[in-house]
């Protein structure tokens, strides 16, 4: 017998799987289709982010930094240690534990709020006057459900270069570079975007000499400027190679080793060799083999699901959300669409405010912001003022031996609007909320000003920061 549900979701990534809570906390019946399978063959709930993406990586780099601060800067505090090695094959066995406790704490949510795993590829057969049908093809049988709302949130896949073949172990793409059983001597990186620099910086970090070749003529474009700079000043003292506007022209490997030969700074035939070879050039929608055709759906140009500002797609009853529609490939964007839709659906009207959905870059020091940059801000013709202030004035910093970078802040002349946070040291990802929180309430940059922080702490430098705005940091 066909099981019908209220509503249905296509994939259990951080989009998915919120997404199916929250409608299973307004009361609705929810199944989630998911066939991710880890390397040993388990079905598993958490998609990309979970499993291969975001918390493997962030497990990895943290590893990475305490080899590092071990290694190189533990004498700073008065602590000799000697022939620190590290162990790659233990190092892995502490990312798996943390995914797999990840992702058995998804399935535990699941089933607290009763919602349905549906264990197989999920894809459109067709609709009713009330309801779209669905096939779920799983390993030995497949079953046909049926939902009058049916979350699509499929995620993404690396992007490969057309005339390279990843196979993820010489040449690999994200997934590859977080199972390296060793430390490769020397590393290439294609893309020197987030992906690309945390993951050079992860394996530079445990002794990799590595190179990172970037086809665009600028470094972080979308970041301001004034971080994209101080970051690049930080990764070069640090060993991580970078070169901007190259052009691959051939890969090849041989005998275990890759060559990369590359035209830059328009010398041609320039030569690469390293043993592993990092293809981190962005990611594309898994919007294929969805059976969009059966219900009258097509994807645009670029693979992407249209969608309007509630992420509803022409058709009724059908959403998409995450890295499948317009905005930024970002887990935290498609958690708040997630919640977002299920609302939508229950009727009620919530709404996201893109420009308040922070970005981060866990390289070592992180980079985060929020709202839009100097550069933008400009070319729209806004008048603008701005302040910074640098960690190397903040006792806390100094005492964390993190004192390395600074945060800029840029109001509105005229109404001191808070427009735009920019971050670049240790902590980060963390300082940039209180900058969330403030833009979201329209916040002014005095509103920050006036607010107390903890000393010593690193927020202190946010409030500087707000204070040096209109000329007044206390501290410099």
């Amino acid at each position: 017998m066909e099981k019908e549900f209220d509503v249905i979701v296509i994939g259990a990534g951080p989009g998915g799987y919120v997404a199916a809570i929250r409608a299973a906390q307004l009361g609705k019946s929810v199944a989630c289709i998911e066939k991710w399978k880890n390397p040993a063959g388990e079905l598993k709930l958490g998609g990309t982010c979970l499993n291969v993406g975001c918390i493997p990586s962030k497990a990895l780099l943290a590893s990475s930094e305490a080899f590092e601060t071990a290694s190189r800067h533990l004498r700073d505090h008065g602590i000799l240690v000697s022939n620190i090695k590290i162990n790659i094959a233990q190092m892995h066995a502490r990312k798996d534990t943390i995914v797999n406790k990840m992702t058995k704490g998804i399935e535990f949510l699941f089933r607290k709020n009763k919602i349905t795993w549906l264990k197989g590829h999920g894809s459109f057969t067709g609709k009713t006057n009330t309801s779209y049908r669905l096939n779920i093809a799983g390993e030995d049988s497949s079953e046909f459900v049926s939902a009058r709302d049916v979350i699509i949130a499929t995620g993404s896949k690396a992007r490969h270069l057309p005339f390279l073949k990843v196979d993820n172990q010489i040449i690999v793409d994200n997934e590859g570079a977080l199972t390296f059983n060793s430390v490769p001597k020397k590393l290439a990186v294609i893309g020197a975007g987030v992906i690309g620099l945390e993951l050079g910086s992860l394996w530079r970090r445990l002794g990799a000499d590595v190179t990172v070749l970037e086809a665009a003529p600028s470094f972080l474009s979308t970041a301001d400027q004034r971080v994209a700079k101080e970051a690049w000043k930080q990764f070069a003292q640090q060993g991580l190679k970078i070169h901007l506007g190259v052009q691959i022209d051939k890969v090849q490997v041989i005998d275990n080793t890759v060559t990369i030969l590359y035209s830059y700074k328009n010398v041609h035939a320039q030569k690469l060799e390293a043993d592993r070879l990092i293809v981190s050039i962005g990611r594309v929608p898994n919007t294929d083999n969805l059976g969009l055709e059966a219900i009258g759906l097509a994807v645009n140009n670029h693979g992407f699901i249209d969608v309007d500002h509630c992420c509803r797609t022409k058709l009724p009853g059908i959403y998409a959300i995450g890295d499948i529609v317009r905005g930024p490939m970002l887990a935290h964007k498609a958690e708040d669409e997630g919640v977002l839709v299920a609302e939508i659906i229950d009727g009620q009207k919530p709404h996201i405010d893109y420009n308040c959905i922070p970005w981060v870059i866990y390289t070592e020091p992180e980079i985060a912001w929020v709202g839009k940059t100097e550069s933008q801000l400009k070319a729209e013709g806004r008048q603008i003022k701005s302040g910074e202030f640098p960690f190397m004035a903040n006792g806390r910093a100094l005492a964390m031996n993190h004192s390395n970078g600074f945060i800029k802040m840029i109001a509105d002349v005229n109404t001191d609007e808070l427009l735009g946070v920019h971050i670049v040291a240790a902590n980060a990802s963390d300082l940039i909320s209180e900058a969330v929180v403030a833009m979201e309430f329209r916040a002014s940059s005095e509103d920050i000003a006036r607010i107390c922080h903890p000393h010593p702490s690193l927020s202190e430098v946010m409030r500087e920061a707000a204070l040096a705005v209109d000329g007044r940091a206390l501290n410099m």
